[in-house]
């Protein structure tokens, strides 16, 4: 395959910007230079100027294309393949082939040429842009049918803007030089409306913009991946988590608005072993101040903050990058620069500003809680502070004339060692100078006195207590981390529960707000939404005595329009960070419900249209033939140039008579669905039995002869409604004569437990096992047209039947057939 050739694209605004004009002033040049030029299809919508750059230039014939009855022109792929032109001029990307051609859209023509080694120049307009579809329907109130995916405007090689501004662009309008003069009050009383012009010249700008960073990064990820560019001002602020953080943001912020309004990432480095960094309910809140004053928020991972902070600035092209003053003492800066010192020295052409705050030189404080070490094992290890000691004395002294000094010396550091695994820093400081004073006074020369007779003994003292100091305080870090893994973990059970609440339950929101309710000790949690400005309770687990946010003693906004709200008491910080989570989860379970009301209300509506259709065809139909066979019966009687016999009057009499009983039955079944649908029925339920009925059931039914009654007289009765009950029957012995092939009919009846059953039972050619349910629907007859009737008949059975509390259910006759079986209760004896 030869080399691609390169798309050009001519991007305008809206209508009559130039593109065109600018895409044929190219051609022109290019063909001057000696490249050859065609002109594939160019729409010049009869401006004379436009018209005049075509002189000179080849142009290829358009293909013809005829589609009802008009001609259509059409570019003409093959034609221009076979030219084989340099570059070749293709208007209007967008545009949609007429059928019949071999690519549905222009832009699929272009793309053909383009891998043939040809250079195409076309044009195009920002609304035409698939992902910008939307944004122009709101901006001028009409959605564009013919679009352009941007990946294809993506890969142009160049993609020029074709500028002009809106007042002028009004002028050209009104001059004529766009649209006919009859067109043009319209266009601007319209679409070119001032504010839509305004809008639509911003997006195509901003399209433009975002490709040529797109490939300037593109470049410089190429040629200097390691450099920054200053094409435009980018401001990184470095943000720790501590107290002096907010003032750092906001800090950047105004450095960023005095830039011109340059980009502001606020960034936030967390180490690689999760034991430093700052607290969620920290970072969550540094998240909403971020949001507030402008800037994206991002953290990432790295044990060298320096080099992460300043890959991070690199990697997003800034030009200044905003970090607070450090918060260690002269002391510490002394023996170690800081990160500070580095970033400044390492940050190449990047400027640095070190942001002063109140927290400045202050060094590290120290944890409001002493030790993290439980209250019972601190005071276990205050005992043994007491205990231990005095049992190394005394073993000590006992052992005198067995061990030496060392020996000693080693039982006071296990003393002191287990006493600082056991109760932390405090009780390790106690055993540690009381053994160090035990050990002088009763085990160390001079006996009996506290003077030190020798510089070892000095050092060996020393050396307890920083062991009583380093042993205390490593126990007291462990104890930390293992308090916020379990909090973590708990936090993290609680979450999780709370997820399965969502995803498994069916009615997920007023279990989760109970779950909620009940984990955080509170009286009433509520989903509240604004509606109309005014705040509705969504969902609300607990007495509703909680409208609106303000009234709440905690208040959650996860959306500006939806908040999670609670009643009963003040959560701490830890408590609301987790709150804060599952509101999260509550919003996707809110939008769930909505989403599931949506998809229901919708379904209602598919079937009401469904059922509509249904109706509408099958009273078109069904309803018309009667209507028809008495019609014309009627006007056979009336006409008096036909002489009738008395016979003859007899048939056409009993032709009415028969239709208007057939159309009696068919309005019948109507109304009764309506009465089922609107439930308007109300069975009067008495004894009644399954023989009497079926004998008054098969009066008057087509092939009565064909029906046979098996049912014992010993059958218990049932508890029904006669009325309905016969109409039940009728309408399933009726269905099982029209549709069993002449087959014969059996009714017969059994009874078990507390229920008496009627099975109707045919031979005849039966349903499928996945269309027998089916049977039961409205205006369903399975797609059998051969007889008449609306396919009313079980559905309004089934109907009659429920509302007497009974079932009625359709089987397969062993053998072939189908058997329907109304179950209604068993009357009392």
């Amino acid at each position: 395959m030869g080399k691609r050739g390169e798309l050009r694209i001519y991007l305008g605004a809206a209508p009559g910007v130039g593109k065109t004009y600018a895409m044929l002033g190219e051609a022109r040049r290019r063909r001057d230079r000696g490249t050859d030029v065609v002109v594939g299809l160019v729409e010049t919508h009869g401006r004379s100027k436009t018209t005049a750059l075509l002189d000179g230039l080849e142009v290829v014939p358009r293909r013809e294309v005829a589609h009802r009855g008009v001609t259509l022109t059409e570019l003409d792929v093959d034609a221009v393949l076979a030219r084989e032109p340099q570059v070749v001029l293709i208007d209007e990307l967008a545009h949609t082939n007429a059928p019949g051609s071999r690519n549905a859209k222009r832009w699929q023509d272009v793309e053909e040429l383009l891998d043939a080694g040809i250079t195409v120049l076309t044009t195009l307009n920002v609304q035409h842009l698939e992902s910008l579809n939307d944004v122009i329907e709101k901006i001028t109130g009409s959605r564009q049918q013919e679009t352009v995916p941007d990946e294809v405007v993506r890969k142009a090689g160049q993609v020029e803007l074709v500028d002009i501004t809106p007042e002028a662009l009004r002028r050209r309008l009104a001059h004529g030089n766009v649209y006919a003069p009859e067109k043009v009050d319209a266009a601007m009383a319209n679409y070119f409306q001032p504010r839509n012009l305004t809008a639509l010249r911003e997006l195509a700008l901003l399209w433009v913009a975002d490709q040529v960073e797109v490939a300037l990064e593109r470049y410089r990820a190429d040629q200097d991946p390691d450099g920054v560019w200053e094409t435009r001002e980018r401001v990184v602020v470095a943000l720790t988590g501590g107290r002096e953080s907010e003032t750092v943001l906001r800090r950047a912020a105004r450095i960023a608005k005095r830039s011109g309004s340059a980009e502001l990432f606020a960034l936030h480095v967390l180490r690689g072993d999760g034991l430093a960094g700052a607290t969620a309910a920290a970072l969550a809140r540094l998240r909403q101040l971020a949001e507030d004053v402008g800037a994206s928020f991002h953290t990432v991972v790295g044990d060298d903050v320096p080099a992460a902070l300043l890959d991070f600035a690199r990697g997003v092209n800034a030009t200044q990058l905003v970090i607070g003053t450090s918060r260690r003492s002269r002391f510490a800066r002394a023996v170690d620069e800081g990160i500070g010192s580095r970033v400044v020295q390492d940050s190449g052409p990047i400027d640095v500003h070190m942001v002063t705050h109140a927290e400045a030189g202050r060094g590290l404080r120290l944890p409001r809680r002493f030790s993290a070490v439980p209250v019972t094992r601190r005071t276990v290890g205050w005992a043994l502070g007491v205990a231990l000691p005095v049992l190394a004395t005394v073993l000590g002294v006992l052992g005198r004339d067995l061990f030496d000094l060392s020996t000693d010396v080693v039982l006071f550091f296990l003393a002191t060692v287990v006493v600082a695994l056991v109760g932390g820093l405090g009780p390790a400081l106690l055993a540690a100078l009381a053994g160090a004073t035990l050990l002088n006074f009763f085990l160390t020369p001079p006996l009996y006195t506290l003077t030190i007779g020798e510089r070892e003994n000095v050092i060996m003292l020393v050396a307890m207590v920083l062991t009583a100091v380093l042993v205390a305080l490593v126990v007291d870090r462990a104890a930390r981390r293992a308090q916020q893994a379990a909090a973590a973990g708990a936090e993290a059970a609680l979450l999780a529960s709370f997820s399965r609440t969502v995803l498994t339950r069916p009615e997920p929101l007023p279990r989760l707000l109970e779950r909620v309710r009940e984990a955080f000790g509170m009286t009433t949690v509520a989903i509240l939404e604004r509606l109309d400005d005014q705040w509705v309770i969504s969902a609300c687990s607990g007495p509703p005595d909680c409208g609106k946010p303000e009234q709440a003693d905690v208040d959650v906004a996860v959306e500006p329009d939806v908040h999670l709200v609670a009643r009963g008491r003040t959560l701490p910080a830890a408590d609301r960070r987790l709150l804060e989570a599952v509101a999260g989860q509550a919003l996707i379970a809110l939008r769930n419900r909505q989403i599931a009301d949506q998809a229901a209300e919708a379904g209602r509506r598919a079937d009401a249209v469904e059922l509509r259709s249904a109706l509408l065809s099958a009273v078109g139909h069904d309803l018309r033939t009667p209507l028809t066979s008495i019609k014309a019966a009627a006007g056979s009687l009336r006409a008096g140039d036909i002489r009738l016999s008395p016979e003859d009057r007899g048939e056409l009499a009993a032709t009415i008579e028969e239709s208007a009983d057939r159309l009696t039955g068919l309005v019948n079944n109507l109304l009764d669905s309506s009465r089922l649908a609107t439930g308007a029925v109300t069975p009067e339920l008495r004894p009644v039995g399954y023989d009497e009925v079926a004998l008054l059931a098969m009066r008057g039914l087509d092939g009565a002869e064909r029906a046979e009654i098996e049912i014992d007289e010993r059958v218990p009765e049932v508890l029904a409604d006669p009325g309905l009950l016969e109409r039940v029957v009728a309408n399933v012995v009726d269905n099982a004569l029209r549709h069993g092939n002449g087959a014969p009919v059996a009714l017969r009846a059994s009874a078990h437990a507390a229920v008496v059953e009627l099975r109707v039972v045919d031979s005849g050619p039966g349903v499928s096992g996945g269309d027998a349910d089916r049977l039961f629907a409205p205006f369903q007859r399975l797609g059998d047209r051969g007889h008449d009737g609306l396919g009313l008949g079980l559905s309004v059975a089934r109907g009659f039947t429920e509302a007497m509390g009974g079932t009625l259910r359709a089987e397969d006759t062993p053998g072939g057939g189908l058997t329907v079986v109304i179950s209604l209760p068993a009357a009392a004896s």
